[in-house]
Order: C-alpha cells, then sequence, then structure tokens
C-alpha cells in the first residue's frame, strides 16, 4: 500500500473502484508524465451521493463533503492508470460547482477537495486551482471535480 493510501486510511478513507463514466469518455489518460481526469462526480457505490444546487438543496458545507467524494474518485481514476501513488503530484484542480444564483461560495466548496488532496499527498498535493459556478452538472450533481498530476518515472 502506498504512503497516500496510508494517510487515506487514516483519515478512515479507502480509495474506491474507477466510477464508471456516464457518456463516451475514460475516466483517466496518461500522456507521458501527465494524467487528465474526466471530471469526477460525487458518486458513491455507482449513485450520486446528493443532486441539486448548493445554496438551496445543498448546503456548502455538504457540498464541501461531496468535493472531497469528487477529488476520492479522482484518486481511483488516476491509480487506475498510475502504479503508484506515491509517485504523483498533484498540478491543477478544477472545480465546478452547480449553485443557486444567489451563491458566491464556490472556493469554500472546492476546497473540500483541495484539502484531501493536501492530506493525501502532503507537499506533493499543493495545486493550483480553479472554482468555478455552473447553472447545471452532469445528472444534476451538486459539485464536480477534475485533476492533472505530473508522475515521477
Amino acid at each position: 500500500m502506498s504512503e497516500v493510501e496510508n494517510r487515506l486510511s487514516e483519515l478512515g478513507l479507502t480509495v474506491p473502484a474507477v466510477a464508471a463514466p456516464v457518456a463516451a469518455y475514460v475516466p483517466a489518460i496518461r500522456d507521458g508524465n501527465i494524467v487528465m481526469t474526466s471530471g469526477q462526480l460525487p458518486m458513491v457505490d455507482g449513485k450520486l451521493a446528493a443532486t441539486g444546487k448548493v445554496g438551496a438543496e445543498v448546503s456548502p458545507e455538504d457540498a464541501a463533503q461531496l468535493a472531497q467524494t469528487c477529488a476520492l474518485n479522482a484518486i481511483a481514476a488516476v491509480k487506475s492508470i498510475v502504479d503508484d501513488l506515491d509517485s504523483v503530484r498533484v498540478v491543477k484542480v478544477v472545480g465546478f460547482v452547480a449553485s443557486d444564483p444567489s451563491f458566491t461560495g464556490q472556493p469554500a466548496v472546492i476546497n473540500g477537495a483541495s484539502e484531501l488532496f493536501a492530506k493525501a499527498f502532503g507537499e506533493n498535493g499543493a495545486h493550483a486551482r480553479s472554482a468555478v459556478g455552473v447553472a447545471v452538472l452532469p445528472l444534476d450533481a451538486p459539485v464536480e471535480v477534475e485533476v492533472t498530476v505530473s508522475v515521477r518515472d
């Protein structure tokens, strides 16, 4: 087990099976030392953990937890094509938040993902980031996260 997985275990988390794509794409792709994931929804056991708009049906606190679930799914997607998670550095995180028109707390929501990457990868979890409010996400998900990582050979 990698140090990354040990750190996740200490948090009471395990890397799940890769979430099945909901359309025509792959969960992650590697090009040289770069791995990019597709947008990861807060899927748990093949089902969305919640639906709705943040700031209306979903609280910002719950949305941050959902962003953590998205990050865990992104780690699973990376692990599906990288042998050793300890060779991974998180480079860029992009988070999308399906937001009620009056909601402006997208950065705090995506902190759920960013904080998990920091805890799991340590100094290799520091990353650039965007947190974007959108009108709607696939399947009415409240949050979606994609990640770009580099891999040391």
